[in-house]
């Protein structure tokens, strides 16, 4: 076994201290030298050199010595040497450290006191001890607060030892002796600290006969208290109505951390209302007050735990948590719109979203780096009220459409998309909705935004106004007619001829725009004009239109789309016109525009030419305006619209779904007491216990207190570690709770002799660190032993433990090692199904580095069913929609997301397609952050996807 170890330091042993040259320092007179030279002999000593030489030279030349670091470093040096023989027996040299101690604990200074009783509460040898326990005592009653603490905490330390109960048999009344004329706030919290540990009953009967000036006392005092609380109370819970009041008392306490830990007590042992209201308040106050971002994301998390158990308290509280969003960190600013957004109802919607629209308001000035992603999260938080509530989304609408054109392409996307879906749901406002796009399309600079803006305006304009003004508006945005124009020299006279009739609507004067490297646009003389050959650009107007400039970068694209939107609405004309000559005028503009866009998209001016696809959908387009069909114009007009419709109904449903998901099933055994609150006496109980009497048979009676499939789930998690011949029988229980790992080892010796110095012995491959170290036991013939190892995870990565138990006979002198079946600690226990947008989803997928590509190889040969089984083993959430999995063509591709305990994302997208044998073949991609989760889940998939358990 490893000696104990108090005291850790850095030592780099490239160039270690030779002994000669810390001895003739020692020797000297020079305190400063002997400093250096103590350091040095610590440092060599920590790294396991004894040097016993120097032993006797630090007695004749340290010891004497006046200076106070000397004597520090004297009593490190002290603290770390051996004391004892291979036989446990205490070295003769020590005697001379005794009379040492004895009379630095005498020492007219009060450090040297102090320093010797701090040095002394490291000491387990009890021959030390001993002799010095009459000099111990009298430190208790010294003048010095330093001296008298110190005194305590060596007097708590001696009383742990083995033998420390005959060393100082009635320490507990003595110490309750020094608290009760203690005056020290620090000496205090050190003798109640000691009577909590060792004489509870002696702690709590000083707390309760102090109950009026325990909010007097200090904050470290205050703390124990709170320690001793919440233990008394555990034990037994008819206790805690008296110790209640205690804790609202403490509730306001000026120092933050008392009021911190105030109200996390109270939560944990009280559920009624005003206890949850009390400690939410509490929490909301430290929200504003603390100015420690890391502070208030804590605090955050209690609000969030209180808003899963008690959220009809919390939705009171709504607004004072709302005042957090005045911090500029932007993982408070999240976290806060989270918990406020799961509290909204009928009652304070209006107030949540005028506050989230002042907020919004705020970031336009622009003064902070981070405004543009912080206005995308309160357009979000709009958003999902506004689907929750429709009622408010006029009120928020039509400020939102003023960020259409916000150089954050992100905030402008999340708003055309809440548009979209806002005068769907709310077809009062469309008409107001449709003007004010209109008026603001021009502002849109971002191809993503503009397409989905067309979209909206294709689908929502029904009028003949509407349709006219949708059409002027796309138009006015495109600019005049042809998009390029080619210019050549004067040799080539007849392609020049024949380029004019192509463009005769333009007029030609004697200075021609050029484009510049920037895409803008500057007059060129004719003059200079005449060597220069290649097609430029037709400028219209000073300031180019949206869709113009976007179109000239080659985004086909968006010209597909706008040709789709030219063409809905004049499909759409054809029904609320009646003059049909406006009609085709109208028809005439528009195959116009579409053709100039196919070539410009054909042209040699673009860097590239336009892509098959938008290619082919814009002479679908021409296609349909040239030979208009009843039947493709009702898809047109009609279909495109359901689909949105029913996209948006089963959006609802997914929600409605992690909702329920989410609710706690809670079942009551029939055979369950029920206590009768009206018939129970209520003699000498306080509001708060009678609150919490009622809470608790609520509980009951829903099933509260009961974990669904307990015991199922812990039979589920044993494990057998040896077997059934061996002669010591083991077996594990195995709990994974967030980073700890606890192993519930039972041990059974199933042989007639003693089993001696049986020590369970482990040892961790991956991410996994064992926290104690393990210790010897002695076990009788067929008896059973119940050890627990804590295990620390740091990652996902996949970890084994494994190990052997050994132990030693009396018959046979060998030690005798049973080894041990290895436990895999499967990666399951760290991930869970999650939800996240689309746009995050594949704005994740493009950031993360580690790809993990696992070929599929399964026995299973629906597509359907493969991806059940892969969801099923993999723990994650399917975020494509069951519409989109509809039907049977031979291809099947999903995305799946979990997330793990660590906050890591696990993204895996499935793409398989049928083989003309029936067989399955593609590929599943897993991509995170990390390697160890990447690979982890890989081997997980590759395990589990041929179908096997």
């Amino acid at each position: 076994m490893e000696k104990s170890c108090s005291l850790l330091v850095h030592f780099d042993k490239g160039t270690p201290a030779l002994a000669n040259e810390i001895k003739e320092a020692l020797e000297g007179n020079d305190d400063t030298a002997k400093v250096d030279a103590m350091k040095k002999a610590i440092k060599l000593l920590l790294n396991g050199e004894t040097i016993p030489q120097l032993f006797i030279i630090i007695i004749r030349y340290v010891l004497p010595s006046e200076d106070h670091t000397v004597q520090k470093l004297l009593l490190l040096y002290l603290e770390n040497i051996e004391k004892t023989d291979s036989k446990g027996k205490i070295l003769p040299e020590m005697i001379l450290i005794c009379q040492n101690l004895r009379n630095n604990l005498q020492h007219p200074n009060e450090y040297i006191r102090g320093a010797t009783l701090r040095f002394l509460c490291r000491i387990c040898e009890t021959e030390i001890i001993e002799p010095l326990i009459p000099s111990i005592l009298s430190n208790l009653e010294h003048r010095n607060p330093f001296v008298r603490r110190n005194a305590i905490l060596a007097v708590n330390a001696i009383y742990k030892l083995p033998q420390g109960d005959h060393l100082l048999v009635d320490a507990p009344e003595m110490i309750e002796k020094v608290l009760s004329n203690e005056a020290d706030q620090s000496a205090k919290r050190n003798a109640f600290l000691m009577l909590y540990t060792c004489a509870q009953d002696r702690a709590i009967n000083y707390l309760l006969t102090h109950v009026d000036k325990v909010s007097d006392w200090g904050e470290s005092l205050q703390m124990v208290v709170l320690d001793l609380i919440r233990k008394v109370c555990r034990t037994n819970k008819g206790e805690k109505g008296k110790y209640i009041k205690i804790i609202i008392s403490l509730l306001n306490a000026p120092s933050a951390t008392v009021v911190f830990e105030c109200a996390g007590t109270l939560v944990s042992l009280s559920s009624a209302p005003t206890a949850i209201r009390a400690a939410s308040n509490t929490y909301c106050q430290l929200l504003v007050t603390q100015s420690d971002n890391n502070v208030k994301l804590i605090v955050l998390d209690r609000l969030d735990e209180l808003k899963s158990s008690h959220r009809d308290i919390m939705v009171d509280m709504i607004m004072d948590v709302l005042r957090a969003l005045s911090s500029p960190n932007q993982d408070i600013r999240r976290k806060t719109l989270d918990i406020v957004l799961d509290l909204i109802t009928p009652r304070n919607i209006n107030e949540v979203v005028l506050t989230l629209k002042k907020e919004v308001v705020k970031t336009q000035s622009g003064e902070l780096e981070k405004d543009g992603e912080y206005r995308q999260m309160l357009i979000q938080a709009i958003h999902s009220c506004a689907v929750k509530f429709p009622e408010v989304a006029g009120t928020v609408v039509h400020m939102l459409m003023d960020f259409l054109g916000d150089s954050n392409v992100a905030s402008a996307m999340d708003v055309v998309v809440f548009v979209r879906e806002i005068i769907e749901t709310n077809p009062k406002l469309r008409v107001s909705i449709v003007t004010r796009l209109l008026d603001t399309f021009y502002q849109i600079r971002s191809a993503r935004v503009c397409s989905c803006a067309l979209w909206i305006i294709s689908q929502y304009c029904l009028s003949l106004s509407e349709v006219e003004s949708g059409i002027t508006v796309i138009k006015q945005c495109l600019g005049d007619l042809p998009f390029y124009m080619a210019t050549e020299d004067g040799d080539n006279t007849n392609e020049s001829s024949r380029r004019s009739q192509q463009v005769n609507s333009i007029t030609v004067s004697s200075k021609r725009p050029a484009i510049l490297a920037d895409g803008t646009y500057a007059t060129q003389s004719a003059a200079s004009e005449t060597a220069f050959s290649a097609p430029t650009l037709v400028q219209t107007t000073s300031n180019l239109g949206n869709l113009r400039s976007l179109l000239l970068t080659g985004d086909f694209f968006l010209g597909a789309v706008v040709a789709c939107t030219l063409t809905r609405l004049v499909l759409r004309l054809t029904e609320v016109q009646t003059s049909k000559f406006e009609v085709n005028k109208a028809t005439t503009q528009v195959l116009l525009i579409i053709v100039s866009m196919l070539q410009l998209g054909q042209s040699s001016f673009l860097p590239h030419p336009i892509d098959n696809d938008s290619y082919d959908r814009i002479v679908v387009c021409i296609r349909l305006l040239c030979n208009p069909d009843e039947q493709i114009k009702k898809i047109w007009l009609q279909s495109c619209r359901e689909s949105f419709v029913q996209m948006l109904v089963e959006k609802q449903q997914q929600e409605i779904e992690e909702i329920k998901a989410k609710a706690q099933v809670l079942l009551a055994q029939p055979d369950d007491l029920i206590d009768f609150y009206h018939l129970k006496s209520r003699k000498g109980m306080s509001q708060l216990e009678l609150e919490d009497e009622v809470q608790d048979d609520l509980k009951r009676a829903t099933g509260e207190f009961i974990k669904e499939g307990d015991a199922a789930n812990k039979l589920n998690r044993i494990l057998q570690l040896t077997g059934f011949s061996d002669p010591v029988y083991a077996e594990a229980y195995v709990t994974v709770h967030h980073y700890d790992i606890i192993l519930d080892v039972t041990i059974i010796n199933r042989t007639k002799e003693t089993l001696q110095n049986l020590c369970l012995e482990l040892a961790t491959m991956g991410d996994l660190k064992l926290v104690e170290r393990p210790q010897n036991y002695t076990l009788a013939p067929e008896s059973t032993k119940q050890i627990k190892a804590n295990i620390k995870v740091s990652s996902t990565e996949t970890g084994v433990i494994f190990g052997n138990i050994v132990y030693e006979t009396s018959n046979v002198l060998e030690r005798n090692v049973v080894v041990l079946n290895d436990i895999h600690i499967d990666i399951m226990d760290y991930i869970s199904p999650a939800v996240c947008s689309d746009a995050a989803y594949r704005s994740m997928w493009a950031e993360f580095e580690w790809e993990n590509k696992v070929a599929v190889n399964t026995v299973i040969q629906d597509e359907k069913e493969f991806l059940d089984h892969i969801i099923k083993s993999t723990n994650m959430k399917c975020l494509t929609p069951p519409s989109a999995l509809e039907g049977y063509c031979g291809f099947l591709a999903a995305n799946l997301y979990a997330k793990s305990v660590f906050g890591e994302d696990a993204l895996v997208n499935v793409s398989v397609e049928k083989q003309a044998d029936g067989k399955l073949s593609g590929y599943i991609r897993i991509r995170s952050k990390t390697q160890g989760i990447a690979l982890s889940l890989g081997d997980k998939i590759t395990l589990k996807q041929k179908g096997g358990a």
